[in-house]
């Protein structure tokens, strides 16, 4: 579906409005038309749905999670041609997804939403878009934090005359053949960038701050015999996904989330795939992280360490002083002219709720409400803020298993609210401000002693006081075993 592609603009409140088209936003849609709520419409700012998939085109875009543990539960794709699937499948598969479930006129692209103010005279949310205004019973937020990328504060970064570009906006126009090319961040873009442009640059500099820690991925392709077997027997499909779900269940179970004997394991695991792919000492010695496993997202690859032994690749771990018109210079005064600089740098998570104004009950807005704490009722719904819910909100993300359940379990717990408030003809529905208290206590005592807060390190799961803003400490199943059914003594139930 691309920016031809536009649903009819509403004259009438809508049942539902959904910002965002990638993974969140497609699977509310899905899910309510199935629940017989047709009244709905997506919007979304981007000439086409995908969300993430679709902004981030970098080479070598890849997802980290299995393509089949990565689908949509009630969408399943039986023919991905890769244990991994790369960005251009999954955009497509997401694309698939508007064809498959008659979406077309229930999405309008090209459109983004500028603010949202609840009315609470009328019971409704009055929502500005760059194509006019609408107006809604229930305002779902899909926005995905992976698309405000983080700039670095580097000095001189401004003046450098060269084409500069983050990973999220690649620039597909400039050329790399034989180019000098300098790379900002050794994260998760990163690790997939350079392999993908090594071969085929002049230089390749990459600029490291921190070493990640980086486990074997094992990708293959899943070959067209299998990929037949899957389509006849769906039985088949649904076992290797169950088999991938409960090995990465069983990690977190075991003490992934923590540090524990498991995190001894798996950084000898991984010193060992070190050793096995990078014979420099020398080298070796850059890449050993300071900081435990998993505290920081851990890496998959098996093309990033022999990327890093290519005669054309220099791995620079001093510190940067200043980006200058021709290059980086380094503290000790190095310079290292270049021809192209790639950040690499990550996005900033809390971004996108933060520059979309919304204003709850009574005037309340969002970024005020949060204050110090970035916070939500089961990382879904707000305190002050009416029929409002954010799919993948804070502590819903995952570092050990796949997003995408946490999203179906959140759309299903929405579901459930919506039938609530039919059933009991209610004008709206919001958690109390105790019960997300209650919520939070437990979110922050759990937190505690995780690994992202125990493991040595800084990362962008924090916010600026070393808070875990990001992640859920717990399982998967554990998540969705309180997603299960709303409690409604933890909420404010006001009748039409």
């Amino acid at each position: 579906m691309t920016a031809s592609s536009a649903a009819p603009w509403p004259d009438k409140p809508l049942a539902v409005l959904v910002i965002g088209a990638g993974f969140s936003g497609l699977a509310m849609a899905i899910r309510c038309r199935q629940s017989g709520i047709d009244d709905l419409l997506v919007v979304e700012k981007a000439g086409a749905v995908g969300g993430t998939w679709h902004e981030n085109t970098y080479p070598g875009a890849a997802c980290d999670i299995p393509a089949h543990l990565y689908a949509l539960s009630f969408a399943p794709k039986p023919d991905w041609t890769r244990t991994y699937a790369g960005q251009p499948e999954i955009a497509a598969y997401l694309r698939e997804l508007v064809e498959r479930f008659d979406l077309k006129n229930h999405i309008a692209l090209s459109t983004a939403v500028t603010g949202a103010v609840w009315d609470g005279t009328r019971s409704l949310w009055r929502i500005e878009t760059e194509r006019g205004p609408l107006e809604a019973r229930v305002l779902v937020s899909g926005m995905g934090a992976l698309h405000h990328p983080a700039i670095p504060a580097i000095p001189g970064l401004h003046t450098y005359l060269g084409p500069l570009f983050h990973t999220s906006s690649w620039d597909h126009g400039v050329p790399l053949q034989g180019k000098r090319v300098g790379v900002i961040g050794t994260g998760a873009s990163a690790i997939q960038v350079v392999p993908a442009i090594a071969p085929q640059v002049g230089h390749l500099t990459l600029f490291q701050r921190t070493a990640p820690w980086v486990m074997p991925r094992n990708d293959r392709p899943i070959g067209k015999g299998l990929q037949a077997l899957f389509r006849r027997l769906p039985a088949a499909r649904r076992l290797l996904r169950a088999v991938q779900f409960w090995t990465r269940e069983a990690r977190a179970a075991l003490g992934f989330t923590r540090v524990s004997g498991l995190t001894r394991l798996a950084e000898a695991a991984s010193r060992h795939h070190l050793r096995k792919q990078v014979a420099d000492p020398s080298l070796r010695a850059k890449l050993v992280p300071p900081y435990r496993l998993g505290c920081k997202r851990v890496l998959l690859s098996d093309e990033y360490y022999p990327a890093l032994t290519r005669p054309n690749v220099t791995l620079e771990t001093d510190p940067i002083r200043t980006v200058t018109p021709d290059g980086v210079t380094m503290q000790d005064g190095r310079h290292h002219p270049l021809d192209v600089l790639v950040l690499a740098t990550g996005f900033d998570v809390t971004a996108s709720l933060a520059r979309v104004p919304v204003v709850g009950r009574d005037g309340l807005i969002l970024a005020r409400a949060w204050g110090e704490r970035v916070a939500a009722h089961r990382g879904l719904a707000l305190a002050g803020f009416p029929n409002f819910f954010m799919l993948l909100g804070p502590n819903t993300g995952l570092g050990h298993n796949s997003v995408v359940l946490m999203i179906e379990a959140q759309v299903e717990y929405v579901l459930a609210c919506l039938a609530e408030m039919k059933a009991r003809n209610l004008a709206a529905i919001e958690p109390t401000p105790e019960a997300q208290a209650r919520d939070l206590a437990e979110l922050e005592a759990r937190l505690s002693d995780s690994i992202w807060q125990q493991g040595g390190c800084a990362s962008w799961y924090q916010d600026a006081q070393g808070r875990n803003v990001a992640l859920w400490p717990g399982t998967v199943v554990a998540y969705q075993r309180a997603m299960r059914a709303p409690d409604w003594s933890e909420f404010v139930l006001t009748p039409v």
